[in-house]
């Protein structure tokens, strides 16, 4: 299928005002992590991000509570159904026998290592089933969306911040 720019840029419009439209009808609220799921995430992020954070101590931990606020905000904003696909997805890595199973980690969250967390998503990024690769992408978008959507991240990638006198 050969799609047209006229075409290409209508579908674009066309998405981000369904976008806005249906974010302006979510009136899902703010879905509160329990501290499983916080850690969690501050162990798929703190892997995902490992780079770009510094060496482990108090900082770190800062940088990563407030990347996973981030993340329950960006989830907050998603529709209900996205809402409960992630909880589903996060009730199953949670749990310890889903942990073990789906992730291959052995250890509670707080106590897993950065290389433990960075095989097992390494091994859902390359995994031959979809649905573990959309749960890879969806951690990873989630993860990299809240650290870059905090200004003080930008300078690290040499971003000068959006567009001024646009909006």
């Amino acid at each position: 299928m050969i799609v047209s720019r006229r075409q290409f840029i209508r579908t674009g419009v066309a998405g981000s005002l369904l976008l806005a439209f249906s974010g302006w009808l979510n009136a899902a609220g703010e879905r509160r992590l329990s501290s499983e799921e916080r850690a969690m995430l501050a162990a798929v992020a703190g892997a995902l991000l490992d780079g770009a954070l510094p060496p482990p101590g108090d900082e770190r931990q800062r940088l990563l509570a407030l990347t996973v606020d981030g993340i329950a905000r960006t989830i907050a904003g998603l529709s209900l159904a996205s809402q409960r696909e992630i909880g589903e997805l996060f009730g199953l890595l949670v749990l310890a026998p889903g942990r073990m199973v789906l992730a291959g980690v052995g250890k509670p969250w707080r106590e897993a290592s950065v290389g433990d967390v960075s095989e097992f998503l390494e091994s859902w990024r390359t995994s031959r089933l979809a649905l573990l690769q959309g749960a890879y992408g969806a951690l990873h978008d989630l993860s990299f969306g809240a650290w870059y959507a905090r200004p003080d991240t930008w300078e690290a990638i040499a971003y000068p911040g959006p567009p001024r006198g646009y909006f």
